[in-house]
């Protein structure tokens, strides 16, 4: 089953996570859910991130789902990008890998099923 999250970065230069090499690097709403869309569809992130652990194959491998079939929507409203994410990933995998990429500079607005 998939699910619609309705996520909002309310300040995009602070939607940086702690670690660098985890982080958006974007400038503007595509790149933002490019960049989103990667981390969803493709264990490039997931991979990065398992890579830094003390017992990188003691990770659980379920943390590392991705969907290929995902969808990232972008707009930008005033100053804020709200992002329309359409997944069958868990709300918790999608909650994790913003975590990664934003830090804690993002907000869920709302979620459905489609």
């Amino acid at each position: 089953m998939s699910s619609r999250f309705f996520i909002t970065l309310p300040d995009p230069s602070a939607a940086r996570g702690s670690d660098s090499g985890l982080s958006f690097t974007a400038h503007g709403a595509e790149a933002f859910a490019r960049e989103l869309l990667d981390a969803l569809a493709s264990p490039a992130l997931f991979e990065r991130w398992r890579a830094q652990q003390e017992d990188p194959d003691g990770v659980d491998p379920h943390l590392g789902e991705i969907d290929p079939q995902a969808q990232v929507r972008a707009h930008q409203t005033d100053l804020a990008i709200d992002l329309e994410v359409d997944t069958s990933l868990p709300g918790a995998i999608l909650r994790q890998r913003l975590r990664w990429l934003a830090g804690s500079a993002w907000q869920l607005r709302d979620v459905s099923g489609t």
